[in-house]
């Protein structure tokens, strides 16, 4: 485990919400000199805390979308069957995030899709491939309250 001071803290919440910010801007903004911070981020990067860069999509602009979250219980609980479940969910791009659940249910997923008529597709094609599941609940979403919110990282300050 790596452990973190304030400065750590400071540049992944700066990073979170501005990935693009040049090595001058972060070393200021966390008042350091540019060496030190970038060494600090290198140090982040090698440990594998940072597992990349990347951007936020307003899909908005794109036309309409719906997001929609399935909850997934399979007929079998052998590693056969989370193996052949984990394959096909891993085949499907609009199935942007899956979880496994300890508890009642065995997956949670997070569908972006054109519409409902959309994500009603893909689950017939997850049904159709006798993955195994058993039975599945969707939730869609109606309004996004809180969303890329920033990882509780003053929990694993020193």
């Amino acid at each position: 485990m790596i452990k973190l001071d304030d400065r750590d803290i400071a540049i992944l919440r700066i990073l979170a919400t501005d990935g693009r910010i040049t090595k001058a801007a972060l070393a200021e903004k966390v008042g350091l000199t540019p060496t030190p911070c970038w060494d600090r981020l290198k140090k982040l990067e090698k440990a594998g805390l940072i597992d990349g860069y990347g951007a936020r999509f307003n899909l908005r602009k794109l036309g309409p979308w719906v997001t929609v979250f399935v909850v997934v219980e399979l007929a079998d609980h052998t590693a056969a069957s989370f193996r052949t479940f984990e394959a096909r969910i891993e085949a499907h791009d609009d199935i942007t995030h899956c979880w496994a659940l300890g508890g009642g249910y065995d997956y949670l997923m997070q569908v972006a899709a054109r519409d409902v008529e959309s994500y009603q597709m893909t689950m017939d094609d997850l049904l159709e491939a006798r993955i195994g599941i058993a039975r599945y609940f969707t939730y869609i979403v109606t309004k996004q309250i809180k969303g890329g919110g920033l990882p509780p990282l003053h929990l694993f300050a020193d």
